[in-house]
Parts: C-alpha cells; sequence; structure tokens
C-alpha cells in the first residue's frame, strides 16, 4: 500500500484523490482555512472575535470556510441557547488539533520568508 504521491489514488469519505497531499490540500488548502485553523489553535472563539482577527475575509467567506471547515471534521461548532440571539463558539476537533504542529511549521517558515526577503508592516498600503 502507498502512501504518498507516488501512484494509487486514496478515498476518504467517498471522494478519491490522486495522493495524500492533493487529501490534505483540500481539507486545509486555500487562501483561508489554514488562517481561521491558526486562530483556533489556542482558544474557542465566537464568530465576531474571528471576524476582527482576520479583517481581510468577508463575512460570507469566513461563515463558507468554517461550514466547510466542521463538514472535514476540523472545527467544531457549538450553539448555546436556542433563542436569538444564539451563542455560537468554534473550536479545533481533537482531529483539527492534529494540524497544529503543521500550522506551526508554516508560521516559522513564512516568518522566516518574511525576515530575510521582506518586512513585516502595520498597515500594506
Amino acid at each position: 500500500m502507498k502512501t504518498e504521491c507516488v501512484g494509487d489514488y486514496v478515498k476518504l469519505d467517498g471522494k478519491a484523490y490522486p495522493c495524500t497531499i492533493s487529501l490534505a490540500m483540500d481539507l486545509i488548502g486555500g487562501k483561508w482555512k489554514a488562517v481561521i485553523l491558526y486562530h483556533l489553535k489556542d482558544v474557542e472563539k465566537r464568530y465576531n472575535e474571528l471576524r476582527k482577527e482576520v479583517p481581510n475575509i468577508t463575512e460570507m467567506t469566513l461563515s463558507l470556510q468554517l461550514k466547510q471547515l466542521e463538514k472535514d471534521g476540523l472545527v467544531s461548532r457549538k450553539v448555546y441557547g436556542n433563542k436569538p440571539p444564539v451563542k455560537v463558539i468554534y473550536s479545533l476537533t481533537d482531529f483539527g488539533k492534529t494540524f497544529i504542529p503543521v500550522l506551526e511549521t508554516i508560521t516559522e517558515w513564512g516568518n522566516q520568508i518574511v525576515s530575510e526577503k521582506g518586512e513585516f508592516v502595520s498597515n500594506p498600503l
């Protein structure tokens, strides 16, 4: 049985992937998923807390990405109360927590790139 991108397909939840990297990138790839997971890695958060911490994401995109992360089992959504306004808390699942070492490595790599080739700025304009 092969365990990396060297041939046969892999399957998860009825979906086939050409390799394990493709499967992993489907779960966490894109512009915002890893960023959302990063902001949930240490503590659970409400939707508005996430919006404040990731100000460049639109409400629709944040909502869709959270739903996808929840569907894929990386994020848990807990609703408190049954009458509006309800309190909704997002947190990493046990499966989502397995991604934390990868997030930390990506963060270190990004910091290294900026230190060597770029700069940290408070306003991109």
